[in-house]
């Protein structure tokens, strides 16, 4: 039985950084001017005054700090509030592709393989730059991949999505080694005028090999032992952004062209969905959450994940049981369960047992449990 193996990851970070503050500010002046705008509307109460933020209110909402972005200076512009990121022409590589591409050579250098060494490329993310040509063809093209390559969206799942597919590829015989990269540029759909979600995300790109268990080195990396995926349709996180949308123009620009939700209904809902699937998933290869050592949960809120890991342990979890990167990323979409992986795994021993699991819009939920080799 061939099995597949986590050999190596890696991370691409954008330099640029927005303090929950910088934020904050931006927000309540674009707030100002609103509300002076519409000053007479207002007082006849035919529109409501928008509400300022605070850096206090973010953090107790969420456990966010600060945030990545591929671009700060339109986010921070009161009369712009959306990222500015040029067109580039089509004989350039595309911004996620660059993002992909710094990211896999980080991953293939930490397992100790070159591009000769990989079969596939999934590009697993929220949001792709364009339909076609496939943003993972373009991904291979610039690595010098031979093989195949893909695209997969499941929202915030998509990586955990796409580490199924690569095992699956591995251990049917169709590759020997995948790529799974999600080059998430959340700022691109976030709506940073609403002041219920405008800190929610982050940019950053993520990139995980797997490969056959022979042909990596002995206690190098984490063996996969099983994944599970679930899902149940939800209106509650919701993008109708998409190639239709040019064909109503009543629906261009209006709000539910970003990224919506109701929040509460999504922690309320999905908080005892993800419990529940990592607990059953476990049972199925006949552990238990006290053989856990580790659980690298999707970062999009601090108290949902420690709800979660609760129900998960039947006990608070600690830091290095649940260890936590949205403070100072951010939500970054399906990225953020493996930038945790990424950051906080070197440290487990061989035999420890981990569960990666994202979970969002769909709603989606993915697990994937480990083994240190």
């Amino acid at each position: 039985m061939i099995k597949a193996v986590i050999s190596g990851t890696g991370l691409y970070t954008p330099p640029a950084i927005i303090e929950n503050d910088e934020l904050v500010e931006a927000f309540n002046q674009y707030v100002e001017l609103f509300n002076n705008e519409h000053a007479d509307e207002i007082a006849r109460g035919e529109v409501a005054a928008l509400q300022p933020s605070s850096s206090a209110f973010i953090e107790k909402a969420s456990g966010i700090k600060r945030r990545h972005v591929i671009d700060r200076d339109g986010i921070l512009d009161p009369h712009r509030m959306t990222p500015y990121i040029p067109e580039r022409s089509n004989d350039e590589p595309s911004v996620q592709c660059d993002m992909a591409v710094a990211a896999s050579k980080e991953a293939l250098a930490q397992a100790g393989k070159t591009a000769a060494d990989v079969d596939a490329v999934i590009v697993a993310c929220s949001n792709l730059q364009r339909p076609y040509p496939a943003i993972a063809i373009e991904v291979q093209e610039a690595l010098g991949i031979e093989g195949f390559a893909y695209d997969m969206n499941v929202a915030c799942s998509s990586a955990t999505f796409g580490l199924q597919a690569a095992v699956n590829s591995v251990e049917n015989g169709a590759a020997r080694s995948v790529l799974v990269v999600s080059p998430e540029i959340c700022s691109g759909h976030l709506n940073f005028r609403d002041r219920d979600s405008h800190f929610i995300f982050g940019d950053a790109c993520t990139a995980i090999l797997v490969e056959r268990e022979e042909d990596t080195k002995a206690g190098q990396g984490f063996e996969i032992l099983g994944t599970r995926l679930k899902t149940k349709f939800s209106n509650n996180i919701r993008n109708n952004f998409g190639f239709l949308n040019r064909a109503d123009e009543s629906g261009i620009g209006k709000a539910d062209k970003l990224f919506i939700q109701q929040g509460r209904k999504v922690f309320k809902e999905v908080s005892p969905l993800v419990a529940e699937t990592i607990q059953g998933h476990l049972a199925s290869l006949s552990l238990s959450p006290d053989n856990l050592t580790r659980m690298w949960l999707h970062q999009a809120n601090l108290n949902m994940n420690q709800l979660i890991a609760r129900k998960v342990l039947g006990r608070d979890a600690s830091v290095e049981e649940a260890p936590v990167i949205l403070d100072a990323y951010a939500n970054t979409s399906s990225a953020g369960s493996i930038i945790a992986f990424h950051k906080y795994k070197d440290d487990l021993k061989a035999g420890d047992l981990g569960v990666i699991c994202s979970f969002g819009a769909g709603y989606s939920i993915g697990s994937v449990v480990v083994r240190h080799r």
